[in-house]
């Protein structure tokens, strides 16, 4: 649950689209993407954005597009460093190394079948 900023709020903005990377579980108001992937803690794009930086989505054709120069993307990413670990053994360390990103089901690579999974049903 990201609430709009203050500072946004007294602009009168009442929604706003929110971006992430992580895992959400439960509900959230208003336009939320999640799941971007690569994750920015890989070095995905959203590790790239700056305050400031204008992010174009278009639901209908599938397009989430950060509005910037590709000379100024390289510079992002060859200056980004990965975030230090956090754990050094046990779950974190297990996790950290082995599950998939979120386009790929978010499993532990080493539990990964040779049999096809068919897509749950939504209803």
């Amino acid at each position: 649950m990201l609430p709009i900023p203050t500072k946004l709020v007294k602009q009168g903005v009442r929604d706003m689209v929110r971006l992430s990377d992580a895992r959400m579980s439960g509900t959230s108001y208003g336009a939320c993407v999640l799941h971007v992937a690569p994750e920015s803690a890989v070095g995905g794009p959203l590790a790239f954005v700056r305050d400031g930086d204008l992010i174009e989505l278009d639901v209908e054709k599938k397009v989430l597009n950060l509005k910037i120069s590709p000379e100024e993307f390289e510079k992002r990413r060859s200056g980004w460093k990965a975030p230090v670990r956090k754990y050094e053994r046990g779950y974190g360390v297990i996790f950290a190394q082995h599950v998939k990103q979120a386009d790929e089901g978010c499993d532990f690579d080493f539990l990964e079948g040779t049999a096809p999974v068919a897509e749950p049903e939504i209803h």
